[in-house]
């Protein structure tokens, strides 16, 4: 799998002509705004800097590890990583081995391990609602209409947007879909796990949704395998050997992986953005993230994000929302440059009007359930997920509005600063 998208990302870059234009290697700092030239200035931990009209910022979400807080996590003595910084020179087989965490990392890496090591002990916090991914390799034949008949591939691509986008009611909290999909899934994890106390250990207390919807065709069946252990005992401490749990048994281990998830809610950290009159983005949004389609915030001109705050979903495929962002930021640009602006700011009524409205739609759905989950802040402000369909979102950024921004032009730039300059001479 893993491969296959890395193949197909190396393809489109080299079709496209883009790899010419990354610098690999590169970790971003800060980047800051000149209001007087009008330009972003970013400086990379390497100490270069450059200087952009426009910035986008599309470094996604999951990408940094979040580790637990549990006593005496520096004292294992064996091998320990997180699922997203793999040790890859550790030799897993006839091991004995700690899983923390069952999220969509541990979904992933949970059954191949289980075919490697000696033991494996899955140490679960909370259950999550599982979809059977019904997932299979395409046919010759299938693979030869696409290639020679596009317009069937892209049917079959809405087919695949439009099968899951119908799924939506099943998010809306306290509705006769999302009762049906509680009791579609509860009776699937009855029917796939033998032990009524191990399923009974699978079934999540919340609403489907209020966590991520995770989509696998092998987990059950990994949890019922002989040297497979699901561990549902908080884990009190770590010590060098192994874990202890609250009910003071110790489970003795060479090595712990941490698929504990990452830090979603931080959004662009640790990199410092500083707009207009000095203000950081950690500043703005000391109240939690929030971004006006999730993609500009007032105060920040000229600067774009790509899965910003609220475009997550739980229903249906990111990649619907970054094409429609990219479409959205493409346009903007197009604006930017054909009108010769200086600055193209989002206007603050905007983006409070549009949030208002995000949060009060956010009410209807599963993601305020009463669960603990990597879609809030620790407060339980929502500032990952979409609050309604995907394609009133395509709706809302088919093109900007250029009436929800500040439009200053180039040439009016010039002369404030051409007056600034003669009043400091």
């Amino acid at each position: 799998e893993q491969p296959q998208i890395l193949t197909y990302l190396e393809h489109c870059s080299q079709k496209y002509g883009v790899a010419e234009h990354i610098r690999f290697q590169q970790e971003i700092i800060r980047a800051t705004l000149d209001a007087t030239a009008g330009d972003w200035s970013v400086e990379t931990a390497s100490g270069e800097t450059f200087s952009a009209r426009i910035l986008v910022s599309a470094v996604g979400q999951l990408n940094r590890p979040a580790l637990p807080e549990i006593p005496g996590l520096r004292s294992f003595q064996g091998a320990m990583f997180h699922s997203a910084q793999w040790d890859h020179d550790f030799n897993l087989t006839n091991k004995d081995v700690a899983v923390i965490g069952n999220g969509a990392s541990a979904l992933q890496l949970i059954p191949r391990l289980a075919a490697a090591v000696r033991q494996l002990n899955v140490f679960q916090r909370s259950p999550n609602w599982l979809v059977p991914k019904s997932d299979r390799s395409f046919r010759t034949w299938e693979k030869w209409i696409f290639r020679r008949i596009p317009i069937i591939a892209r049917l079959y691509r809405y087919w695949i947007y439009w099968n899951w986008e119908r799924s939506w009611p099943e998010f809306l909290k306290d509705s006769a879909a999302a009762k049906r999909k509680k009791r579609r899934l509860s009776t699937h994890i009855a029917t796939e796990v033998a032990s009524p106390d191990l399923a009974q250990a699978l079934v999540p207390d919340y609403p489907v949704g209020c966590k991520r919807v995770l989509l696998t065709d092998d987990y059950y069946q990994t949890m019922q395998l002989e040297n497979v252990t699901l561990i549902t005992d908080p884990i009190a401490r770590i010590e060098s050997d192994g874990l202890v749990t609250q009910n003071g048994q110790k489970h003795v281990v060479d090595c712990i992986v941490l698929a504990t998830g990452f830090q979603a809610t931080d959004f662009l950290a640790p990199m410092e953005i500083r707009g207009m009159n000095g203000m950081t983005l950690n500043e703005t949004w000391r109240n939690g993230p929030e971004a006006y389609l999730g993609m500009t915030v007032p105060g920040f001109p000229n600067f774009f994000m790509l899965y910003g705050p609220n475009t997550n979903l739980g229903h249906n495929s990111i990649i619907f929302m970054i094409e429609c962002q990219a479409r959205y930021i493409s346009r903007a640009i197009e604006t930017i440059i054909e009108r010769n602006l200086a600055f193209m700011d989002v206007k603050p009524e905007t983006m409070s009007g549009f949030n208002d409205n995000l949060h009060e739609q956010m009410k209807k759905t599963a993601w305020v359930g009463a669960c603990s989950s990597w879609y809030k802040t620790p407060d339980g402000k929502v500032v990952n997920n979409w609050s309604t369909t995907t394609y009133r979102y395509w709706w809302q950024t088919r093109r900007p509005n250029l009436k929800h921004y500040v439009l200053e032009p180039m040439a009016r730039r010039n002369i404030s600063v051409a007056e600034a300059g003669e009043s400091i001479s």
